[in-house]
């Protein structure tokens, strides 16, 4: 009998997180999400998998808040034991994030800060206080952006951050190759999302401009990228690692 995988996706109650959650439940597998300030969202996910015939649960974390990871860790050990009677899961996806929008002559040390906390100190100690609970064999995938091949002024900072986590995912594929983890980095492009305070979905005029800009001529949907997700942590794909997977419509060729 085979096991069911579990993945944790860190911000799945919302947005990309959200339907990569739905998508993984789809295809097979049980979902432990985070979310920061918004139970009832969270909850109503955990609700929409359940629906699906799988297993799901919900815990609060603050990525940004490094400190917190310890306890985080720990809440994980006790729901997989209490929801799956199991001590580990097999597939952690760092997605959690917010955006900033500064050109590079504005950025504060403030948002600064928060950018590194959030997008890159956040994901690199959260991992390293979950990898004993990650299955070996398992998947870690790091979501970064497409911004860190092509440059849109106002996201140096955030940019920045994001090209710190592709080569993190570069050091943790070949340090934890020898328990079979694969780790790979998916960098989306633009995204119909309320991230950024949904300027891609809701401002018409740079929606047309990136879409114009994109050989597939629209910007991407929730559904374009949670799909890639599942593909990503699915057995078809053990074989790549230290990747990065840019799933963005084919902006600026």
């Amino acid at each position: 009998m085979t096991t069911t995988p579990i993945a944790l996706i860190t911000g799945g109650s919302r947005g990309l997180g959200r339907n990569a959650a739905i998508r993984l439940a789809e295809g097979g597998s049980d979902v432990i999400l985070t979310y920061r300030g918004n139970a009832a969202e969270a909850q109503a996910v955990v609700g929409q998998i359940d629906r699906l015939g799988r297993r799901a649960a919900a815990l609060q974390l603050d990525v940004s808040d490094s400190g917190s990871f310890a306890a985080f860790a720990q809440s994980v050990r006790d729901t997989l034991a209490q929801v799956w009677k199991r001590e580990q899961f097999n597939h952690l996806v760092n997605n959690a994030g917010v955006g900033a929008h500064a050109g590079f002559a504005q950025t504060t040390p403030q948002q600064f800060d928060e950018m590194m906390n959030v997008h890159l100190k956040g994901p690199f100690f959260l991992t390293q206080a979950l990898l004993p609970l990650i299955a070996d064999g398992g998947r870690i995938l790091n979501v970064s952006s497409g911004l860190t091949r092509f440059s849109i002024p106002g996201y140096a900072v955030y940019a920045t951050m994001k090209g710190g986590i592709e080569v993190m995912t570069r050091y943790l594929a070949r340090e934890l190759g020898a328990r079979g983890i694969a780790v790979n980095t998916l960098a989306p492009g633009a995204i119909e999302t309320d991230f950024s305070g949904g300027a891609v979905r809701d401002n018409a005029q740079l929606n047309a401009f990136l879409a114009s800009q994109t050989a597939l001529g629209r910007v991407g949907l929730p559904d374009d990228i949670g799909g890639v997700v599942a593909s990503l942590l699915s057995p078809a794909n053990g074989w790549i690692t230290a990747q990065r997977i840019e799933a963005s419509g084919g902006m600026f060729l």
